[in-house]
């Protein structure tokens, strides 16, 4: 899974690596879907599906040819959004980006269960000051400091995102499966948790998950 968090609302998730590509964005803001697809077409966009409903998107989403990446804003939907993302999936759209308000653990395990590619938060206070690897404290947490990941313990939270098992963290990253665990205890005790999705969702709000 590529999962991205973006504080300014503003930046867009970054385009497949084609040169160019189709989009399709589902936004209901008039200024939101004019900025994404500027924004897309300057990444290299060669068609941009724009649609402000969902009934648009049922029917756009059909389009014949390429179906490179969807983007889909929830933070202004009038109702779920998920099931609407299962049936352009079901058309082609497997590339999906999640534009919302929400960065809970709930929400990102949601989007994780449905196979999203990507889930952007934004209209929050950006991290900008904050160093690399390191996690936002969780509440009611009593470290007065957040605590920083090494390289290796990001690997495996990105593994993690992906929905990889700890057998599959290890064959990917050349770990045994015991090396996984410890990492996996050693995130655990930083972030506070040991809930996979929880984990997911620290590492989205601090960037370091794509």
């Amino acid at each position: 899974m590529v999962a991205l968090v973006d504080r300014t609302a503003t930046t867009t998730p970054i385009a497949p690596a084609r040169s160019r590509f189709t989009a399709l964005i589902v936004s209901s803001e008039s200024t939101r879907l004019a900025t994404l697809t500027h924004r897309l077409r300057q990444y290299g966009a060669r068609s941009v599906l724009e649609c402000s409903s969902h009934s648009q998107a049922m029917t756009k989403g059909r389009v014949d040819g390429s179906h490179d990446l969807c983007i889909v804003d929830g933070t202004g939907a009038e109702g779920p959004i998920l099931p609407m993302i299962a049936e352009l999936k079901k058309f082609g759209w497997r590339r999906v980006v999640i534009l919302t308000g929400r960065d809970d653990a709930f929400a990102v395990k949601a989007a994780l269960n449905a196979g999203i590619r990507g889930f952007v938060v934004s209209g929050r206070t950006g991290l900008a000051g904050m160093p690399r690897n390191v996690i936002p404290m969780q509440r009611g947490r009593a470290r007065t400091a957040p605590d920083e990941l090494s390289s290796r313990e990001v690997e495996v939270l990105q593994s993690v995102s992906e929905g990889r098992s700890n057998k599959g963290i290890g064959e990917e990253l050349g770990l045994s499966a015991l090396t996984v665990k410890s990492h996996l205890a050693r995130i655990a005790r930083k972030l506070g948790t040991g809930d996979r999705a929880e984990m997911v969702a620290l590492a989205m709000r601090s960037g370091l998950v794509r």
